[in-house]
């Protein structure tokens, strides 16, 4: 009998006893199943290769979320943040800004956000808001928009205009900033370091002074393109967005913010006290709201 080939098979003979004297012996085939992990490997499909499941049930990926900051800081702005996040089992990633000039900063942003797969949530903080703002629109699998104390401006505007009335940052430059020379810069333009006095009290006021401090002795300076170059697109007219206000803001007035997330259609949450840094000391309401932006588009 001819017996077909199966893979996890294995065809093993076996010759049965002699009954008779003289009887020649009957040979049979006794099918042995062998189940190789191979074979079982094959029948049960990995971690890897089940696909993420959404809340609700479903089978599309779940979106990674993206922080820009702003001007005089970096990706450790986010420490708090990606912490929480990840730890919960999201996708998390701070990325540099160059803090060169809104064009170019946009840009860099977007390119990096064309590597990731699936939907994106782009979470922006202070001169940062102003980067997603531009950013997103060069891309198509933003999401979401959540501005932190941020600035979102309308096509024409720039960062150094939604600062509002009151803000730290209207008074003489020669009283905010230390202006520093860097190579290649625009005619005209330099480089900006926030002074410590002003960092201290009015950037990062409800932090402890010792590591408010430190946070002004390690700021990456900003050239003054960032805040001085009109904005080319509004992709909160087109995407969903989420507005984190902290009252205790004197660099973008909750004024100004209110302005900004009104003519956005914003979903708004308003913080209570904090500073233009709340998202360092208290991460965990800037990620509440990061989470229902997550929750929107999942």
């Amino acid at each position: 009998m001819a017996v077909p080939s199966t893979p996890g098979l294995r065809i093993r003979p076996r010759t049965r006893p002699r009954i008779r004297t003289g009887a020649r012996p009957r040979r049979r085939y006794t099918l042995a199943v062998v189940l190789t992990a191979t074979a079982f490997a094959a029948t049960v499909p990995t971690a890897s290769a089940r696909p993420a499941v959404a809340a609700g049930g479903g089978t599309e990926a779940k979106p990674t979320v993206v922080m820009i900051h702003g001007a005089w800081a970096d990706t450790s702005s986010w420490s708090g943040e990606v912490k929480i996040l990840r730890g919960e089992g999201y996708s998390a990633r701070a990325i540099g800004n160059p803090l060169e000039g809104l064009a170019t900063d946009a840009e860099t942003v977007a390119d990096f956000l064309k590597t990731i797969p699936g939907p994106i949530v782009l979470v922006g903080h202070s001169y940062g808001g102003s980067v997603i703002t531009n950013a997103a629109a060069r891309t198509d699998n933003v999401k979401a928009l959540v501005y932190v104390d941020a600035a979102a401006p309308a096509v024409g505007e720039t960062t150094g205009s939604l600062s509002g009335s009151t803000s730290a940052l209207n008074a003489p430059p020669e009283t905010l900033f230390d202006s520093v020379p860097y190579a290649n810069a625009p005619e005209g333009t330099t480089n900006l370091y926030l002074k410590q006095d002003i960092f201290v009290k009015k950037f990062a006021q409800d932090l402890p002074v010792q590591q408010a401090t430190n946070l002004w002795a390690t700021q990456r300076a900003a050239s003054m393109a960032a805040f001085d170059t009109p904005s080319t697109y509004a992709a909160w007219k087109t995407i969903p967005s989420w507005y984190f206000i902290s009252t205790g803001d004197q660099i973008i007035t909750p004024e100004s913010e209110l302005m900004m997330a009104r003519r956005a259609g914003s979903k708004i949450t308003t913080f209570k006290g904090g500073s233009h840094l709340t998202l360092i000391s208290h991460p965990a309401a800037v990620v509440k709201v990061i989470k229902s932006a997550i929750d929107a588009v999942s």
